[in-house]
């Protein structure tokens, strides 16, 4: 009977730590994607803020604020996922020389760990800077 037992607490004890383990995979791997996907969405909406015009004038890069800012946030509301809060905030845009920074804050889920409520919030932070090959030495 004793080995029972032992038995029983080691399946219980494996049931446990496979259930912890999903639960931290889940949060990794959204923080991953999260990260790439702002990454190149920002690429993205840099290069679709080109302004062309100046660009062939002046031989230098500029970007239009508003519609990097119009590109970025319609990019990220077609792919971001539904089940989660998103707060983006413009950190840095700047027109000529085109830097933009992006942060995006993610907010999950709440949940109940042996009676605490735990949260797990998750910021990620992309700076950019468009360069062509006449803005380099």
């Amino acid at each position: 009977m004793k080995e029972a037992l032992w038995g029983y607490w080691l399946v219980i004890l494996g049931i446990f730590i496979v259930v912890v383990l999903l639960l931290v995979q889940s949060f990794t791997t959204t923080n991953t994607q999260d990260y790439y996907l702002v990454k190149s969405i920002a690429e993205a909406s840099i290069e679709d803020s080109i302004d062309w015009s100046y660009y062939r004038l002046f031989g230098e890069a500029k970007i239009n604020k508003e519609k990097f800012y119009e590109s970025f946030i319609r990019r990220f509301a077609e792919e971001a996922s539904i089940a989660t809060t998103y707060t983006v905030e413009f950190t840095e845009v700047y027109e000529a020389p085109p830097k933009i920074g992006v942060k995006v804050s993610s907010k999950s889920s709440t949940f109940n760990v042996s009676g605490d409520e735990t949260t797990f919030d998750i910021v990620n932070k992309i700076d950019a800077i468009l360069e062509n090959e006449n803005s380099v030495g």
